[in-house]
């Protein structure tokens, strides 16, 4: 058969149920082969897919998808479904702006069901759907796909107790590929490494049924004690049984890269009229040698090198690696310093002080809310905590900022990795949040540099408060544009950095080199703009803010946040307190998700680069 002729000649989802296991083995093999080089020109998550490749292709040849409802958790795995439903053609433009996301999205296709972006939340929207049907009397199944890693988010641990409880009808597939964005930790991941070690349990089980279904004519006492024997037998082979202890029905573990095997256990889990959880073990980076040695480096990946997996090597400063070497620093320093990570030690740039510290780093696995609290109880012994998250995931534990840090002003610190656009990954990776809902809270205070180098003393800074802190850095590393980085900060006092005229913006982090390259584009027009350094976006700098308005100052305020309770927002109530009559402008995001897109163009599309600046001045002029 010539390569790649099954998936060339592939129409619709229909035709992988008239498929031969050889014909769907070869299958798998092609379609590894279009998403390692067809990743490798745009970028993407390739290891999670890759692992993947045999367990989408049994579920379409078990289920029906035009009726059945699929849900992926976290959804960064579902290229092999959307290449399955249509969109191959589109992988030239995948997580391009307008051109086909990452993860599922329901307006892009009927066969998304639901769009996941965050972990731990397949099983919720599944039960729900699962019972909308049951309520409707309509008849069709429901499968959820997990990680073992989503497995520890508390959402998924209510869940799973909700439906052994209930006995709701729908299938759970723990994708259980022993991985992560980090190496999983925890009990549940401990828990399931016995399992996939004891795999003695399924034969002895499929052994007991074979003789008591040849037994004829037993009545139903002796039926309930053998019922009782081979649940006695099934306590003693696996440790805690944990699922069919919640009431949900276990298969497993079984190989997730034999279609066979796969599509026969989906089959009869089909038929079962209760919860049913199956156990798949499949390998990341499955089939591509690179990926399968090293799957964390190719979770998420820029363009590279196919032919032997090298790609750029990223060499210049980032933010990330910033924080990472002031946290080795400052615990040198400090031995109350300690840190905290929800499985992203390596990517959010604990790594080094893990090595260096490790009685000091605690991996908590994907549980913000657990982090925070955690975090909240050591602040209350005197330990200097630091939670390093990504901003997107630090929506997950809002009520344990507010609740468990805020109201008792302990001095937590939470490092706010990819704050603002992230880019490619799209609506619910956007860091754009973090500063309208941190701004609101009481006893918090939000910081935001101007440049790498002012990573170390905002952390030295934060340590010393008796407050909680939140410091929010942009994802990658500096402008080329040269400033001064500040070393010492008085809190709640802004930096000016240069003098204007009439008018003066106030940007916050990144936005200053658009406000920068904005002010050399207004001079070559004789017009000569202020730009304020917004380092403390609360407390605002409310002694500098009187003296602009009390003289006459005309501001633009910008941020790569929601303008909703943004920076923005905080400074015009003041302004407007004032009551002098200063015309104010505030740029920031609209009251609308931000797509997948290269982060400059998204700025320009939404009016934050130098242009949607000087557009502001003129309008003001």
């Amino acid at each position: 058969m010539n390569m790649r002729k099954i998936l060339d000649e592939f129409k619709n989802i229909s035709e992988v149920k008239k498929m031969s296991i050889e014909e769907l083995d070869l299958l798998s093999q092609e379609i590894r082969e279009f998403l390692i080089e067809n990743v490798s020109k745009t970028g993407g998550h390739l290891s999670s897919n890759l692992g993947v490749v045999e367990l989408t292709i049994s579920l379409y040849n078990v289920f029906d998808f035009n009726k059945d409802k699929l849900i992926w958790d976290v959804g960064h795995q579902s290229y092999v479904h959307k290449m399955l439903t249509g969109r191959k053609n589109q992988f030239g433009t995948l997580r391009q702006y307008g051109g086909l996301s990452g993860f599922p999205k329901r307006s892009e296709s009927p066969y998304d069901h639901f769009e996941t972006g965050h972990s731990s939340t397949s099983i919720s929207a599944a039960i729900g759907m699962a019972r909308a049907r049951d309520l409707k009397n309509e008849n069709f199944e429901v499968v959820s796909v997990i990680g073992d890693g989503a497995l520890t988010g508390g959402m998924a641990l209510e869940a799973l107790n909700d439906i052994g409880y209930r006995k709701t009808k729908m299938i759970i597939i723990l994708n259980d590929n022993q991985m992560s964005i980090d190496k999983n930790v925890g009990g549940i991941s401990r828990y399931l490494g016995k399992i996939r070690v004891e795999p003695s349990y399924n034969k002895l089980k499929s052994d007991v049924e074979a003789v008591l279904n040849k037994i004829p004519n037993i009545g139903k006492g002796m039926a309930k004690t053998l019922e009782r024997v081979k649940n006695g037998i099934k306590q003693m082979v696996v440790p805690g049984m944990l699922f069919e202890n919640m009431g949900i029905k276990y298969f497993g573990p079984i190989d997730g890269h034999n279609i066979k095997e796969l599509s026969r256990t989906l089959k009869k889990a089909r038929e079962i009229d209760e919860p049913v959880i199956i156990h798949v073990i499949t390998k990341k980076g499955k089939g591509y040698s690179f990926a399968e040695c090293n799957p964390g480096k190719f979770h998420g990946v820029g363009p590279f090198d196919c032919r032997n997996g090298e790609m750029n090597s990223g060499k210049t400063m980032s933010y990330s690696k910033a924080f990472g070497n002031a946290m080795v620093k400052l615990g040198g320093e400090d031995n109350s310093l300690v840190a905290i990570t929800a499985a992203m030690g390596e990517s959010i740039g604990l790594q080094e002080f893990g090595e260096k510290y490790k009685n000091r780093i605690f991996d908590v696995g994907i549980a913000e809310q657990h982090a925070v609290t955690l975090a909240a109880g050591m602040a209350s012994q005197g330990l200097k905590p630091v939670f390093a998250v990504y901003s997107t995931f630090l929506q997950r534990a809002y009520d344990q900022i507010l609740h468990d840090v805020c109201i008792q002003k302990l001095p937590v610190i939470l490092a706010i990795d990819r704050a603002g656009l992230v880019g490619a990954d799209g609506e619910t990776h956007q860091g754009v949040f973090d500063l309208s809902y941190l701004c609101q809270m009481p006893n918090m205070t939000v910081m935001a540099p101007k440049k790498i180098e002012e990573i170390e003393p905002m952390l030295r800074w934060a340590m010393k408060e008796k407050s909680p802190v939140a410091i929010r850095y942009p994802r990658g590393g500096d402008n080329n544009i040269e400033l001064e980085p500040l070393k010492e900060f008085k809190k709640g006092k802004w930096e000016v950095i240069v003098d204007g005229e009439d008018i003066v913006v106030i940007a916050v982090g990144r936005m200053i080199y658009e406000a920068m390259i904005a002010r050399e584009k207004l001079l070559k027009s004789g017009i000569k703009i202020g730009i304020i350094n917004g380092n403390f976006v609360k407390p605002i700098d409310e002694e500098l803010l009187k003296d602009l308005c009390y003289k006459g100052k005309k501001i633009i305020t910008i941020e790569d946040n929601i303008l909703n309770g943004g920076f923005g927002s905080s400074v015009l109530n003041y302004v407007n307190k004032l009551n002098k009559g200063n015309k104010i402008i505030n740029l920031g995001f609209n009251d609308t998700f931000i797509p997948h897109g290269a982060v400059d163009l998204l700025f320009k599309i939404n009016g934050l680069d130098a242009n949607g600046i000087i557009q502001s001045v003129m309008k003001m002029m």
